[in-house]
């Protein structure tokens, strides 16, 4: 497995704040759609571990359209959701109407003032991986109370069977070979997501980690799993004729099987205390 620290370095917060920022504009209407939630199995155990309530606050980094926000709202905790994107914050902003306690900032964990002490928890989900493990972990830290805790969310990459990636393969060799990467099944999955949560504890601000997954099969449409290879940031990378190109031949091959396509992917969740 390649150092996954290094990865996260070259592709997300290694980049340019600002270039962070608007990184998912092109894709986040798409992304609000079929990005898959997380399963209520998840955020009943989060909830059970941490013990929050509607007398809990939280603060959530990177909410992005609000994903996982309206599971921990339904609670009734006061929350604050910072997220960089304009066009994630507006999406976020319509999503949580409904919810009066949920307050929207438009900036970056990095430009957010600190609130020393304040939140019962520091929620991540599908997004700590975009901010510098020397400001995102002592600034976390930093802002939890006593007893406090780090919850870490994650949904893996959705993948089709080996059965159907064998016949993408082909397409991926013949317009974008760069993108023809090893198969990750449901153990390396797993096995990715757990290092990201031990980060965690090796940037010595946390200690006493919890974690689960659970594996999770959807059915998507194919135009579904297109739109869904959009918001993943290597597709966001390639240029548009280019990603077209890619998406018919890719829809050729899909098309021939059948309407739908049968997916997977490893759903986690990583808790820590502040040291």
């Amino acid at each position: 497995m390649k150092d996954l620290k290094q990865i996260l370095q070259n592709e997300c917060y290694g980049k340019d704040l600002e270039q962070r920022k608007h990184w998912y504009s092109p894709a986040a209407t798409a992304y609000q759609q079929v990005r898959p939630r997380y399963p209520q199995a998840i955020i009943e155990r989060v909830v059970e571990i941490t013990q929050l309530s509607a007398d809990s606050a939280l603060l959530e980094v990177g909410c992005g359209p609000a994903i996982a926000t309206p599971d921990f709202a339904t609670l009734g905790c006061r929350m604050l959701c910072v997220e960089p994107n304009p066009d994630f914050y507006h999406l976020a902003q319509q999503t949580c109407e409904s919810y009066p306690n949920v307050e929207l900032q438009n900036c970056s964990f990095e430009e957010w003032q600190l609130e020393p002490q304040r939140y019962d928890a520091v929620l991540a989900a599908s997004s700590f991986h975009w901010i510098s493990p020397d400001i995102g972990y002592p600034k976390a830290a930093a802002a939890l109370r006593s007893g406090g805790h780090l919850i870490l969310l994650w949904n893996k990459e959705l993948q089709p069977s080996y059965e159907i990636y064998q016949q993408l393969l082909t397409v991926y060799q013949t317009h974008t070979p760069s993108l023809g990467r090893t198969y990750e099944d449901s153990a390396t999955q797993a096995a990715i997501l757990d290092q990201l949560g031990q980060m965690a504890i090796e940037s010595s601000y946390f200690k006493e980690m919890q974690s689960g997954h659970i594996e999770v099969e959807v059915t998507y449409t194919i135009d579904q799993y297109l739109m869904l290879l959009s918001t993943y940031s290597p597709y966001g990378k390639l240029e548009a004729q280019q990603r077209q190109t890619l998406f018919a031949g890719l829809r050729e091959v899909l098309e021939q099987n059948s309407t739908t396509i049968q997916l997977s992917f490893v759903s986690a969740f990583h808790i820590a205390r502040p040291n």
